[in-house]
């Protein structure tokens, strides 16, 4: 019997280094965490500056994938070069050093150099990413003091790998996000590696880099007190900021991600600024009685911009909000100036599940002004989701929404055709070139206000409404409209690629 399978590698052979189960372990479990943390706080510092959307999350996904396998392969392939006892310790400084800095320096770059923002969002995840990911196989390497074990191993290590980014998910999305703010996690979890990174080097080495590491982290907390940033708040959802209005004292306005989500008069809330509020506004008035109280739910809430208008020009008014950021509620409280007796109950859910909740027949108007980014929610466009909507909509009842799109409008186009095999009656309003009213221009796009109901609309009422508000907004129904939305696909839980009909927006035109 040979003694190959059995006995201890000799040094320069799988395993001849040594580590113990319990360090490899911690080792592999907090560099896989480490990477899906900063993965999903990527997303978050980005938000502001590249939007919410299905490509931003892709891109960044597939950049983590990408340190992922990139690490793993090299370091994989380094260690069995060199001696992977030497590997360990720069892998988990460096990458704490670059994790550290990563706030300050995404929001220099986006505020100084946007053009170079992808390219160093994309180096700012995968330099750390592939060396916390190289972790996994350099540790492997250390255990391997028995050939005859290697499955084992390898199993075991994967697996801990595994959970660990597990944990990393979970602990990022439901409890650091919620406590935290995003800098604060990424100083905070660069710190916690450069610590691991010393340990590792006193352990394997007896020396530590330390001191030299920690003056990096040190600077990168520095760098982004001082670094451009665009949040007042950071909640679940969103990067918050509340800008006052210089030529009206009372004016606010709610900027979420970037985009200008709100304008409210916490003195006035008669007062409409942005026009899509004034044609919706213009639309109800036109639907209802002059002063007639309402059973109405609200899609997203934003600054409750059109539930004060309502609890303000028609006292008694019931307004139920589905809004999935509590964080935005609060800000609400805090700094808009929503007070409990305005009759607005705001409740923290999800859109479609809160419609779900609904009694059918019991409401008078539902509002649809839910957005991530510049695109509504994908699940609050199809024909499933508007079939609630009708459902809770009693015979006499409204629906209006707000939709943002550019260029050939192709899912203004699709939501309107999706709305229209739905109810009886559905009409469009915007800008004539939007609408295809005026074919002499072609559409910029930018807000449109869609209506649906299964009771004729009065378009005569509605577009003199319009008028005395000064929108400039015309309305197209019929013939017109079916002209309109030409061979436009009806969106369906199973089809609905917003983010993909959506054209290319400057934040600046919203709204």
């Amino acid at each position: 019997m040979t003694g190959s399978s059995s006995s201890p590698a000799a040094p320069g052979t799988p395993g001849g280094y040594g580590l113990s189960q319990r360090a490899a372990v911690v080792l592999v479990f907090g560099s896989s965490a480490a990477v899906l943390v900063v993965e999903i706080a990527a997303l978050r510092l980005l938000a502001p500056y590249l939007g919410l959307t299905l490509e931003t999350s892709t891109m960044v996904i597939g950049i983590a994938l990408t340190a992922i396998a990139l690490g793993s392969w090299l370091g994989g392939r380094i260690a069995d070069q060199v001696n992977p006892r030497r590997l360990v310790g720069p892998s988990l400084g460096v990458s704490g050093a670059v994790v550290a800095l990563t706030p300050a320096v995404l929001r220099t770059t986006a505020e100084w150099a946007p053009a170079m923002l992808v390219l160093i969002a994309s180096l700012t995840i995968l330099v750390p990413g592939a060396l916390l990911s190289a972790v996994t196989p350099i540790v492997t390497k250390l255990r391997l003091t028995r050939l005859a074990e290697t499955g084992t191993v390898v199993g075991r290590l994967s697996g801990v790998g595994a959970v660990g980014a597990i944990v990393g998910t979970v602990l990022t999305g439901f409890v650091l996000v919620s406590r935290l703010p995003v800098s604060g996690i990424l100083i905070g979890l660069g710190t916690l590696l450069v610590v691991g990174a010393a340990l590792v080097e006193w352990r394997t080495r007896g020396r530590s880099s330390a001191p030299a590491l920690a003056l990096v982290v040190v600077a990168g907390g520095l760098a982004t007190v001082v670094a451009p940033g665009g949040c007042d708040t950071e909640t679940r959802y969103h990067c918050v900021r509340v800008v006052a209005d210089p030529d009206r004292g009372s004016g606010r306005t709610l900027v979420l991600d970037g985009l200008r989500h709100s304008y409210v008069d916490v003195d006035d809330p008669t007062f409409l600024e942005f026009t899509y509020v004034r044609a919706i506004a213009a639309v109800v008035d036109a639907a209802f009685p002059e002063g007639r109280p309402l059973a109405a739910h609200h899609l997203g809430a934003g600054g409750l911009t059109l539930p004060r208008y309502l609890s303000a020009t028609r006292p008694g008014t019931r307004s139920l909000v589905s809004e999935i950021d509590g964080g935005v509620v609060r800000i609400n409280r805090a700094q808009l100036g929503l007070r409990s007796e305005a009759g607005i109950d705001v409740r923290a859910e999800d859109g479609r599940l809160g419609l779900r909740r609904l009694d059918a027949g019991s409401r008078d108007l539902v509002v649809g002004d839910a957005f991530g980014g510049v695109s509504v929610p994908w699940h609050l466009t199809t024909v499933e989701a508007m079939t609630d909507v009708r459902r809770v909509l009693n015979e006499d009842g409204l629906y209006v929404a707000n939709l943002i799109d550019h260029g050939g409008l192709a899912f203004a186009r699709a939501e309107v055709a999706t709305l229209s095999k739905t109810f009886e009656h559905v009409a469009l309003v915007g800008e004539p070139t939007d609408i295809g009213l005026d074919p002499t221009a072609a559409p910029d796009g930018g807000n449109l206000v869609v209506l649906a109901a299964d009771r004729p609309v009065d378009l005569r009422a509605t577009q003199k409404t319009l008028d005395a508000r000064q929108t400039g907004w015309k309305i197209a129904a019929g013939d017109d409209l079916i002209s309109w939305i030409g061979d436009a696909r009806v969106l369906t839980d199973d089809y609905a690629p917003v983010d993909q009909l959506l054209q290319p927006y400057s934040p600046q035109s919203s709204q």
